[in-house]
C-alpha cells in the first residue's frame, strides 16, 4: 500500500467534465472546475467562478513542475514576446496604410484610354499629338492623343485651344468619351479633346527659385593621314528667382593635329535679366573670350539693353535681346582696339516628340559702330536626344566669325557628344 506522502504526490486522473467541455482541438481533455493543481508544497481548489480564468492560465502554462517559479517566469517571458510581436505587426500595418494614404495624392492625374485601360500619374504636358504622363512605375510615357477617351487632373493647367489664346483650368474633370471638363472660377466648361492644341503647366511671374542647365562634352579622335584629337566642353545654366534671372555659360575647346596644338580657346559669359512684366526685361551682360592660337587673342565685351521673352514653358523658350556693347580686342602682335557696337542676341530651345528630342540654338550677331570690323557672329545650333531623365546625346555646329578686322576670324566646329541636364 502506498504511503500517505506517495498518495499525496500521485497525479490526479481525469475527472468528469460538464457537457460540451470534453475536448478542445489540439489540447486534449480540459480540466474541470474541480481539478486540483499540485505544485511544490501547495495545492489549490479551483472554484467554479474562476474556472474559465484558470483554464486560460492552464492553456498558456500546460504543466507546473516542482520548479514552478522558473517555469512561470519562462512562460511569462514567452507571453510578453508574443504580445510584443503582435503589437509590432499591427503598428507596421498601420504605418504602411498611413504612408499609402499620404503617397496616393501624388498620383492625382488619371487618363482613360479608348480601349478601356486607365493610367495614373502626373500630366506634364501635351503637344505634337503626344501627352506626356509621368509615372512612378514606368517613368515618362508618351500617349497618342487620338487613343485617349478623357482625362482627369487636380493640378492647375494651361489649356490652349488656339495658337494665341489659352485658359487656366484649376482642375480637369473626366467627361464623356472625346471630351474633358475644365473647372475654373467661372464655372465648369466641357470642350472637345480634338480642339486642344497644347496642355502645359503655367509658370507664374514670380517663382521662389527655378534652376536648369546642361553640360555637354565631346571627344573626337581621328586617325588618318593627319591624326586629330579634339576635346570640347560646354556649360550653360539659368537660374530665376522672382523678377531676376541669372544666365551663365562657359566653353572650352582644344584640338591637336599630329601632336601639335591647332585650336586652344575658352570663353565665359554672365548676364543678369530684370523682368519688367511677364515678357519684357532689361539685361546687363559681361563676356570674355581667350584664344591662344588665332591672331585675335582676346575679346572682352560689356553690354546692356532691352529684351523680350516670347515664351518660357514646359515645351521650351525663346528670348531676343537688343544690346549696346563696348568691346575690346587684343591681337597677337600686341595691338589693341576698342569700339562700340550694336548687337542682337537670341536664345531658343524647343522640345519635340514627347520631350525626347530638344532643338536648341543661341548666338549673337553684331555690327561695330566704327570701322574696326564689318560684323561679328557667334552662334550655335544643335539637337539633343534624351537617353534618360538626366542624360542625353547631342550633336552641335558652332560658328565664330569676326569679319573685316586686322585679324579676321572664321571658325566652324562640329561635335557629337554626351551631356547631363537638370
Amino acid at each position: 500500500m502506498a504511503s500517505p506522502s506517495q498518495q499525496r504526490n500521485k497525479p490526479l486522473g481525469p475527472l468528469p467534465l460538464p457537457e460540451g467541455r470534453q475536448h478542445v482541438r489540439g489540447l486534449g481533455r480540459i480540466p474541470s472546475e474541480r481539478h486540483y493543481l499540485r505544485g511544490s508544497g501547495w495545492a489549490g481548489r479551483l472554484e467554479p467562478p474562476m474556472a474559465s480564468v484558470a483554464w486560460l492560465e492552464l492553456r498558456l502554462i500546460p504543466t507546473v513542475s516542482h520548479c514552478s517559479e522558473s517555469g512561470l517566469a519562462h512562460n511569462a517571458r514567452r507571453l510578453f514576446n508574443q504580445s510584443f510581436s503582435s503589437i509590432l505587426m499591427i503598428f507596421r500595418t498601420l504605418l504602411c496604410l498611413a504612408l499609402s494614404a499620404v503617397a496616393s495624392p501624388l498620383l492625382a492625374d488619371t487618363v482613360w484610354l479608348k480601349n478601356g485601360d486607365r493610367l495614373s500619374g502626373t500630366i506634364k504636358f501635351f503637344e505634337g499629338k503626344k501627352l506626356l504622363l509621368q509615372t512612378d512605375y514606368a517613368g515618362s510615357i508618351a500617349l497618342d492623343w487620338k487613343k485617349i477617351a478623357t482625362l482627369e487632373s487636380d493640378q492647375e493647367l494651361l489649356i490652349k485651344e488656339g495658337k494665341l489664346t489659352g485658359e487656366r483650368a484649376k482642375a480637369l474633370l473626366a467627361a464623356e468619351q472625346g471630351k474633358v471638363t475644365l473647372a475654373n472660377g467661372e464655372g465648369p466648361r466641357t470642350i472637345e479633346l480634338a480642339s486642344i492644341e497644347r496642355i502645359m503647366k503655367p509658370k507664374p511671374l514670380v517663382e521662389d527659385l527655378t534652376w536648369k542647365g546642361n553640360i555637354d562634352a565631346a571627344l573626337d579622335y581621328k586617325r588618318a593621314e593627319t591624326d586629330t584629337d579634339d576635346y570640347d566642353v560646354d556649360l550653360k545654366t539659368q537660374m530665376r528667382h522672382g523678377l531676376w534671372r541669372h544666365n551663365a555659360a562657359a566653353d572650352y575647346n582644344r584640338e591637336f593635329q599630329d601632336g601639335v596644338v591647332a585650336t586652344d580657346n575658352w570663353g565665359a559669359e554672365y548676364a543678369l535679366d530684370r523682368f519688367l512684366d511677364e515678357h519684357w526685361f532689361w539685361e546687363g551682360r559681361l563676356e570674355y573670350k581667350r584664344d591662344l592660337i588665332e591672331e585675335l587673342r582676346r575679346q572682352r565685351t560689356v553690354g546692356t539693353g532691352p529684351g523680350y521673352q516670347f515664351w518660357d514653358n514646359e515645351l521650351g523658350a525663346l528670348s531676343v535681346t537688343g544690346l549696346l556693347n563696348r568691346t575690346d580686342y587684343l591681337y597677337a602682335n600686341g595691338e589693341k582696339d576698342n569700339f562700340y557696337a550694336v548687337s542682337t542676341k537670341w536664345d531658343y530651345n524647343r522640345y519635340l516628340v514627347g520631350k525626347s528630342f530638344e532643338l536648341f540654338s543661341s548666338g549673337e550677331v553684331g555690327k561695330p559702330l566704327a570701322n574696326v570690323a564689318e560684323y561679328t557672329l557667334d552662334a550655335e545650333v544643335g539637337l539633343r536626344y534624351k537617353v534618360t531623365d538626366w542624360a542625353s546625346l547631342n550633336m552641335k555646329a558652332e560658328k565664330d566669325i569676326v569679319s573685316g578686322s586686322e585679324g579676321d576670324k572664321d571658325e566652324t566646329h562640329y561635335s557629337l557628344g554626351f551631356g547631363v541636364g537638370w
